[in-house]
């Protein structure tokens, strides 16, 4: 499985079941973001960075996610169709 697919997958939950925008993330200036930023009802707000399955972060990016946490928001890595599942889930029951 590739990290698009991940993506692709993301999005079209988040679209369909959240009735929210997974919004490419890009940063002129500031590389190192999550590919995603997920807006759902009621304000909520969460960082994606989705990889390929077992794929891991690369310092660049630990370290910008880990600014984004010490502001106080979610940040997550998916990296597989059932972590996303999993994900979506959560939010529905209003966790996370």
């Amino acid at each position: 499985m590739l990290e698009s697919d991940v993506e692709k997958h993301l999005c079209k939950r988040v679209k369909n079941e959240l009735h929210g925008w997974a919004l490419k993330f890009v940063s002129p200036g500031q590389n190192g973001v999550p590919d995603r930023i997920v807006l759902v009802p009621m304000g909520r707000i969460y960082f994606v960075e989705t990889k390929a399955p077992g794929k891991k972060l690369r310092k660049l990016q630990e370290w910008v996610c880990g600014l984004i946490k010490g502001l106080g928001f979610a940040v997550l890595r998916l990296d597989t169709k059932d972590k996303v599942d999993a994900f979506v889930r959560e939010v529905m029951s209003n966790g996370i």
